[in-house]
């Protein structure tokens, strides 16, 4: 792949890949403990890509909210589908971990001292920003001192459900309707997509305790005196929007069903 600078002035005109990149910089920055280890640098390169793309999630994040906060439907539309994107990368990556075998992992393990994946400022920002807000992970967040900036500005604000539900009301219909229109609508896009979204979260911490299970094993504490995969496991069925995804239940019960077939057509945007 080849990135064209164009012609903008003689600034840009000395701007190569590896200097628009900084390459030499971010090269650098992967430092095994173990130099000639055959796994050490896999790993840390994982967890260090991992951290770049929870930055541009965390940026996607803030377009997304402002779409939603402007009322901008299908902007957030397109921007959740990004979001989808980027989280499928994320749990992509993990596979790359799945070919380490557990002897190798031990020879270097000792070498992380304290650290854990736990202790990811970005990735709790991006599950704060989320939605989470259970006295668990409030809990969690608190256990290696002060609740980091990055992550305290992202519970300071309203999650996506609380979002969505705004827009929803402000455009005078239910979350309801949306499924019960002849025809999808922008806002039953962004629903789905907020949905696949949180789906997509949820496999990632799915195929996250399947990895850790299989290299250290279930019952083994993880790094930085974490429960390891016990601990993971109890993220797996935590959802960021539970009263959408309810709304499955109501429109797949049978007497709801029956009623709103019998019930006349809705003027709201379900029905466009």
């Amino acid at each position: 792949m080849s990135i064209s600078t164009g012609s903008t002035g003689s600034n840009a005109d000395s701007v190569s890949y590896g200097s628009y990149l900084a390459l030499d910089e971010l090269l650098s920055l992967q430092r095994p403990r173990l130099p000639d280890h055959p796994d050490e640098l896999l790993f840390i390169v994982v967890h260090q890509a991992s951290e770049l793309w929870f930055k541009c999630m965390l940026h996607e994040m803030d377009h997304l909210t402002h779409a939603m906060e402007r009322g901008e439907v299908m902007y957030a539309v397109l921007t959740v589908q990004r979001m989808n994107a980027l989280v499928q990368i994320v749990a992509a990556q993990l596979s790359a971990l799945e070919t380490m075998p557990p002897q190798h992992f031990a020879q270097f393990r000792g070498y992380l001292g304290s650290s854990s994946g736990s202790q990811s400022v970005q990735f709790r920002a991006l599950e704060a920003a989320s939605g989470a807000r259970d006295p668990h992970f409030l809990q969690v967040i608190q256990e290696h001192g002060p609740v980091p900036e990055l992550v305290q500005r992202a519970l300071d604000q309203p999650t996506l459900e609380e979002l969505f539900e705004r827009l929803v009301a402000r455009e005078g219909v239910t979350v309801q309707s949306l499924y019960t229109g002849p025809a999808p609508t922008p806002l039953f896009l962004l629903a789905e997509g907020l949905l696949a979204y949180d789906s997509g979260f949820a496999r990632w911490r799915f195929l996250h305790v399947q990895l850790v299970e299989r290299i250290i094993g279930p019952m083994t504490a993880g790094s930085g005196g974490t429960l390891g995969a016990r601990y993971l496991q109890r993220t797996v069925s935590q959802r960021f929007l539970p009263r959408l995804w309810a709304v499955r239940a109501e429109f797949f019960n049978p007497s709801r069903a029956a009623a709103a077939a019998d019930a006349p057509a809705s003027n709201g945007e379900g029905t466009r």
